[in-house]
């Protein structure tokens, strides 16, 4: 096992105590890693040293016991070691590129299986996790022929979207294996909101293992036994977006997490398609359960207008391409933004 860091415990040590500090950005604790000279330094320092450091006030909620946070990383580190965990600082050559240029990326990245996945050619593939049967055709399918033309399939190991495309990249693998022709592939790596010992949600520990039996990787900022929280989602989300060039939406209702991912990536400056299959028939329906369902959440003030408003409908109309394969990604890929718009789904759709 092989620990992807600078050939010393304790710098690793002294990354994962900075991982740690959810409280500041990947750029403060840029600065701090520079600033002191070792975990123990970091860990005598008292929350007002930190933010004097930083220049900044401290933050109302900031909660920080550095003794503590000294004792958890290297546990973690531990772990880490036991596990055959990669950890990739932010700063290192095999931190993937693409994630490096977003705002507030991971300082660290925990990795399972081969971490060179993440700097080869990727596409992220997410949706809702209500897929009409067309939609997880298109899933796999998008993913199966990405995977066979040497891209590397990125999603979130969620139920629906994210599930059916690391099936067909693993299918991909597998058959191509059978073919004596696996060398040239794209794999697909998988991104946890949760610690990376843990795999969420727990059905899908067989596809894990299938992940990474197929020469693909799992990762998370999150170090081994991190509780996870309800906002890690969101974070996993913008690595997601923030992996590849371009985000492919299967299929998506109003009120989607797989539509935030698509705000995230146009946020870092990447590219938004959308499957035909989102504009089926099919989607169509289950996008009309799910309005009126937001509606009524909405009037009684459970949801934001955002949730209601943000709909594939939005974005299609704002120039997003519908693609209706990996071969025509490719091509809506090289085209300018805004060329194929809403004409594509009446000329080839209805």
């Amino acid at each position: 096992m092989r620990f992807i860091q600078d050939n010393s415990d304790e710098n690793l040590i002294f990354n994962i105590s900075l991982a740690r500090m959810t409280f500041l950005s990947c750029k403060e604790k840029n600065f701090l890693s520079k600033k002191l000279d070792s975990s123990r330094s970091l860990a005598l320092l008292s929350m007002e040293e930190i933010f004097s450091f930083l220049g900044r006030p401290v933050p109302a909620r900031a909660l920080w016991d550095g003794r503590k946070n000294l004792a958890a990383a290297e546990k973690a580190a531990q772990r880490c070691e036991l596990m055959g965990i990669s950890v990739i600082h932010n700063g290192q050559r095999e931190y993937p590129k693409m994630l490096r240029n977003i705002d507030n990326p991971p300082f660290v990245l925990y990795c399972r299986g081969d971490a060179g996945a993440l700097n080869q050619k990727c596409v992220s593939v997410v949706g809702t996790r209500r897929l009409t049967a067309n939609g997880r055709r298109a899933a796999h399918d998008f993913a199966y022929g990405a995977a066979r033309s040497g891209c590397t399939v990125v999603s979130g190991l969620a139920y629906g979207a994210d599930s059916c495309a690391h099936k067909g990249a693993v299918d991909a693998f597998f058959d191509a294996l059978a073919d004596g022709d696996s060398d040239s592939l794209g794999k697909t790596i998988a991104v946890l909101p949760s610690g990376i010992d843990e795999i969420v949600p727990a059905a899908n520990k067989p596809l894990a293992e299938k992940i990474l039996k197929s020469g693909g990787c799992i990762v998370s900022e999150y170090e081994p036994g991190m509780p996870m929280a309800n906002w890690h989602f969101i974070a996993r989300n913008r690595i997601v977006a923030g992996l590849s060039p371009a985000v492919v939406v299967i299929e998506a209702p109003a009120g989607s997490g797989a539509l935030i991912t698509a705000d995230l990536a146009l946020e870092s400056g990447r590219d938004v398609f959308f499957h035909e299959s989102a504009v089926s028939q099919q989607a169509q329906e289950v996008s009309a359960v799910i309005k009126r369902s937001l509606d009524a959440r909405f009037a009684r003030k459970e949801v934001s207008r955002y949730k209601i408003e943000n709909c594939v409908e939005k974005y299609l109309e704002s120039g997003a391409a519908l693609i209706r394969d990996y071969d025509d990604y490719c091509k809506a890929l090289a085209e300018m933004p805004g060329e194929r718009g809403i004409s594509v789904i009446q000329e080839d759709l209805f």
